[in-house]
């Protein structure tokens, strides 16, 4: 009977291990696509069930057969959360995710990745938003995303070329991570100790502040625009500062800040700035958010058994 279940066994423990091996570039795929660490955990967690059905020794490439399943899952749930969005209060945010450990979350580069990037991502369609992703942080070919998105050659080339167009015309020039860690250290600074001149100066004349809250109390429903209002809202409720402990954190390859209340992290705010200063103010009070921040730590611990990897 012991011989019998033991090419079972050892075939389940392979499909686990093939499994483990890709799973941190399979939730990259999945995150970038979707802005969301509990989606991307939900489209990983799909992929795994489908790897187990599936007769894998009539597959030849494991790593692109769940590649491809990763981005096909993540294009449907893109789609249907592209729904969901339109009923949601206020200005809509990426998850922020813990990159402490693993800074590229399973790409061969961190493009991608930082939320700035994710929130223009967004205006993308979702097969858009895929093919960029692979070709860009993933650095797969055209032949390779034309298979996985199941379109041409030369309409892959073309949905590319479009993305960068959109996301360049977006996007301004980064500053350097000392640079954006310096500028979020003195905006915190200038912030809780209400200094309005200092703020000013260290933003960009169009500069916009956007809350994702959805409909909490204190969050900003709408998006705030211009060096001076930027800069009046950040010192409007010095009570808000007066009883925070800000700390930094690593976001998306980046540093961020997570402002704590009473011992409990409750607000994470980071920023997008270019050589004109800060034109982004991002800020996450929506408590499941928070939430996913400190869950996305955990995914990079060594797993000790399958079940934990899983």
């Amino acid at each position: 009977m012991h011989s019998e279940l033991c090419p079972t066994t050892s075939t389940l423990e392979e499909a686990v291990a093939v499994f483990v091996q890709h799973r941190t570039r399979l939730f990259g795929i999945a995150y970038r696509v979707l802005g969301s660490v509990v989606e991307a955990e939900d489209v990983v967690q799909e992929v795994w069930l489908r790897w187990q059905k599936t007769d894998r020794s009539v597959v030849i490439s494991p790593v692109a057969f769940l590649s491809s399943t990763t981005t096909r899952l993540a294009i449907n749930v893109a789609q249907s959360a592209r729904v969901r969005r339109e009923t949601y209060v206020g200005p809509w945010l990426p998850e922020p995710i813990d990159t402490s450990s693993d800074p590229e979350v399973g790409a061969q580069r961190a493009e991608a990745l930082e939320l700035a990037l994710l929130l223009v991502l967004e205006k993308l369609s979702p097969t858009e938003r895929a093919a960029y992703v692979l070709r860009e942080a993933f650095d797969y070919g055209y032949p390779e995303i034309a298979e996985i998105l199941q379109l041409s050659l030369v309409n892959v080339r073309k949905i590319v070329s479009r993305a960068r167009k959109h996301l360049s015309a977006e996007q301004r020039e980064s500053v350097d991570t000392a640079e954006h860690r310096r500028l979020l250290d003195a905006f915190v600074s200038a912030a809780r100790t209400g200094d309005v001149a200092s703020l000013e100066a260290l933003l960009a004349p169009d500069a916009v502040s956007l809350s994702d809250g959805n409909g909490i109390r204190g969050a900003a429903r709408i998006p705030v625009l211009g060096r001076a209002r930027v800069a009046n809202l950040a010192t409007a409720t010095p009570r808000f500062w007066r009883e925070a402990d800000p700390r930094l954190v690593d976001a998306n390859g980046r540093t961020g800040m997570m402002i704590y209340r009473d011992g409990d992290p409750a607000t994470f705010v980071t920023i997008a700035a270019s050589k004109e200063g800060i034109y982004k103010l991002m800020w996450v009070f929506n408590p499941s958010k928070i939430a996913a921040f400190f869950d996305s730590r955990s995914r990079f611990a060594v797993a000790q058994s399958p079940a934990d990897a899983l």
